[in-house]
C-alpha cells in the first residue's frame, strides 16, 4: 500500500487490545503504515462496544481480519502474514505469546527482518512478570500517585490513562528506532516496554530529586514542586494557571498585577524563599487576581509576556481558537455511524504528513481481502470460514 505518507509500504500486524498497544499502533497507522488488526471473531471485552467512542478513537486507519490463533490453520495464516510484515505489535501477558507459538524467537525464524514489539504491565521478566497490569496500578507502583494531589488529602490518580498512553508512545518510538536500524543491519529485533517502565520514566525530574538529591518528593497540589510561583490562582470568576518562577518573570508578574513591593519582600525576593513561603506568596497574589476576571488577566499577563492560561473543560478545549487553528479535531466517515469527529494527528511532517484516513473497521471487514493478498483462493477462504478459522 502506497498512500504517500511517511510509513507507506510498512506492514504492521496488530494483535493488541485495551489501550497501551493500540496507542502504539495508532502512531504508525496515522503515519501511513498498512495496519492489519488481527482479532477474534467475537470480543465481548471491547469497552463501550465496537461502535463506542473509545474503539473508534483507538482503531482508525486499520484493516480488520478475524483469526483463531489456537487452530493450526489459523497459525498458518499468521505465519504467512509474518512473512510479508515489517512489524508485529502485541500486548498479551508475557507467557501467552509463547503458548500460542507466536513469540519473537519463533517468528524471527520466518522473517528475520521482523520488528516484534511488546507491551506488558511490568516487563517481560522479573518477579512481577505474570501479574495483570492496568494503568492505575502502574500509576501507583510507578510513584505518580504519590506526587499527585493536594498535600494531606491522600494519593490521586491522573485524570487520563497516562501509563497506557505513554507506554504506547514509548513503544512506537522504539519501533521506529528499530526500523531505522534495520536499514543498516537488515535485521529486525524484539522491542519491548511496560506500563511500569513508562511510568517510572515519566517521573523525570521527580525521580532525579531522589536519585541524585536523596529527596522523596511530596505532593505539591497545583503548585509546581520546585518553581514558585507556578500554579493555579483564583480570579474574580474562576481560576487561571500562572508560571512565573524565574527572577525576571516574577518581577514582570508583580508589575502586571500592581504588587511591585512583593519583589523586594525578603520572604519572596529569592527563589528559595518563595518556595519556602509559597502559601504566603500565593495568598498575596490571589488578593490581586480576584479583582479581575480570568479572561482579563490572561490578556493582561500575556501582554506582559508572563506565561499564563485559562483552565478549560474538554468542550472548551475544542472551542479554543488555537486548538481549532491547529486542527486537533477532524472528521471521518463511518459506514453505519455516519460522520464522526475525532482527534487528529498531533505532530506535523511538512512533506509526508500523517492523516486520519478511515474510521475504525468492523469486525473482520477485510478478512477476505487480506487472505487474498496472502495467496488464498476463494475455495480456501470458504474452507477457513466454514472451519471457523476466520
Amino acid at each position: 500500500m502506497n498512500n504517500g505518507s511517511a510509513l507507506s509500504g510498512i506492514c504492521v500486524i496488530d494483535l493488541t487490545r485495551a489501550r497501551s498497544g493500540p496507542t502504539a499502533v495508532r502512531q504508525l497507522a496515522e503515519m501511513g503504515a498498512d495496519v492489519i488488526k488481527v482479532e477474534a471473531r467475537e470480543d465481548p471485552d471491547v469497552e463501550f462496544g465496537r461502535h463506542g467512542f473509545d474503539f473508534q478513537n483507538l482503531h482508525r486507519n486499520k484493516r480488520s481480519m478475524t483469526l483463531d490463533l489456537k487452530k493450526p490453520d489459523g497459525l498458518e495464516v499468521m505465519k504467512r502474514l509474518v512473512e510479508r510484515a515489517d512489524v508485529l505489535v502485541e500486548n498479551f501477558r508475557p507467557d501467552v505469546k509463547h503458548r500460542l507459538g507466536i513469540d519473537y524467537d519463533t517468528l524471527s525464524t520466518i522473517n528475520s527482518r521482523l520488528v516484534y514489539a511488546s507491551i506488558s504491565g511490568f516487563g517481560q521478566s522479573g518477579p512481577y512478570r505474570d501479574r495483570p497490569g492496568y494503568d492505575q496500578i502502574a500509576q501507583g507502583l510507578g510513584g505518580l500517585m504519590w506526587v499527585t494531589g493536594i498535600p494531606g488529602q491522600g494519593p490521586v490518580r491522573v485524570g487520563i490513562p497516562v501509563a497506557d498512553l505513554t507506554a504506547g508512545m514509548f513503544l512506537a518510538h522504539g519501533i521506529m528506532v528499530a526500523l531505522f536500524e534495520r536499514e543498516r543491519s537488515g535485521r529486525g529485533q524484539w522491542v519491548h516496554t511496560s506500563l511500569l517502565e513508562a511510568m517510572v520514566r515519566m517521573l523525570d525530574f521527580q525521580a532525579t530529586r531522589w536519585l541524585i538529591g536523596g529527596e522523596i518528593p511530596p505532593q505539591a497540589g497545583n503548585d509546581h514542586p520546585t518553581g514558585i510561583p507556578t500554579g493555579v490562582f483564583r480570579t474574580r470568576d474562576g481560576h487561571i494557571n500562572i508560571a512565573a518562577s524565574g527572577q525576571h518573570m516574577f518581577k514582570r508578574l508583580c508589575t502586571a498585577l500592581g504588587v511591585e513591593p512583593l519583589v523586594a519582600d525578603p520572604r519572596f525576593a529569592e527563589p528559595k524563599n518563595r518556595s519556602k513561603n509559597r502559601r504566603e506568596l500565593n495568598a498575596e497574589l490571589d488578593k490581586a487576581l480576584v479583582t479581575k476576571t480570568s479572561r482579563e488577566w490572561v490578556d493582561i499577563l500575556n501582554a506582559a509576556s508572563v506565561p499564563c492560561g485559562p483552565i478549560l473543560n474538554v468542550k472548551e478545549v475544542f472551542e479554543d481558537l488555537q486548538v481549532q487553528h491547529l486542527g486537533l479535531a477532524t472528521e471521518v466517515k463511518h459506514p453505519s455511524l455516519g460522520t464522526l469527529r475525532i482527534q487528529n494527528v498531533p505532530v506535523t511532517l511538512s512533506r509526508t504528513p500523517g492523516a486520519v484516513r478511515t474510521a475504525a473497521p468492523e469486525t473482520g471487514e477485510h478478512t477476505d481481502e487480506v487472505l487474498g493478498e496472502l495467496g488464498y483462493g476463494a475455495a480456501e477462504i470458504k474452507r477457513l470460514r466454514d472451519d471457523h478459522v476466520v
